[in-house]
């Protein structure tokens, strides 16, 4: 019988390096361009649950009123509670469920600007799911992230989730009326934060004090003047 040598087939080599978040971020790069476009300071509110996110939100668009022009997505996995509170400011707002994700998307947030008067708006606030880690991966097309804290979840949230504390300009420190009832140590919870992000500005904050959010309303006022001046 006539042997027959068989051919050596060629290896075929399949290189796997195209991020995972590609889609994400072409999407949120389109959300930007059309963002900055329209002049808009488009902030990404990254924090735990129970941070006090939602009523810092709402005395901010309080104290914004006849100042500056707002709108909020609000990112929940259920229900709208947390946009009734932000639509009884009076303050354009559009919910996003996100049932079983525990975070939002590009392509959610596309959607939501569809239902917003860009050229009206001077900041759009993105209030996203309650969770530290998620949230944080995802463009969104922001201008900035900024992550919040409250001082009832101690000191070193920013070295147990870094990345969030990271990629965020501002770190705000929420319920800072609460300090004197509480083993909370406010250097400590500093030096963490500067060990994983040393520019990072780090806001001291109350929403139940006269005042208490003063220091970020002047930075938000900071920034949309930068904005503008571009």
């Amino acid at each position: 019988m006539e042997h027959i040598e068989k051919k050596q087939q060629p290896v075929r080599t399949i290189i796997l390096d195209t991020p995972i978040l590609d889609e994400n971020n072409r999407v949120a790069a389109e959300n930007r361009t059309l963002l900055q476009a329209s002049g808009v300071l488009v902030l990404n509110l990254i924090s735990s649950p129970g941070s006090g996110k939602t009523t810092l939100l709402v005395e901010t668009l309080q104290a914004l009123q006849g100042e500056l022009c707002c709108a909020v997505i609000e990112g929940d996995q259920q229900t709208d509670r947390d946009a009734r509170r932000i639509a009884a400011t009076g303050v354009p707002v559009v919910q996003i469920n996100t049932r079983q994700s525990c975070h939002l998307d590009a392509f959610q947030v596309q959607r939501a600007l569809q239902e917003l008067q860009l050229q009206e708006l001077d900041v759009l606030f993105i209030e996203n799911v309650g969770n530290l880690v998620c949230p944080a991966e995802f463009d969104l097309g922001e201008a900035e992230k900024v992550v919040l804290m409250s001082i009832t979840e101690g000191e070193d949230k920013s070295v147990k989730y870094p990345l969030a504390f990271h990629l965020a300009s501002v770190f705000v420190l929420t319920k800072m009326d609460l300090l004197p009832y509480l083993r909370f140590d406010l250097e400590t919870c500093k030096a963490f934060a500067h060990q994983v992000n040393p520019d990072q500005d780090i806001l001291q904050t109350s929403s139940f004090r006269p005042d208490g959010i003063e220091p970020w309303l002047n930075w938000l006022r900071v920034k949309l003047t930068n904005l503008k001046n571009e």
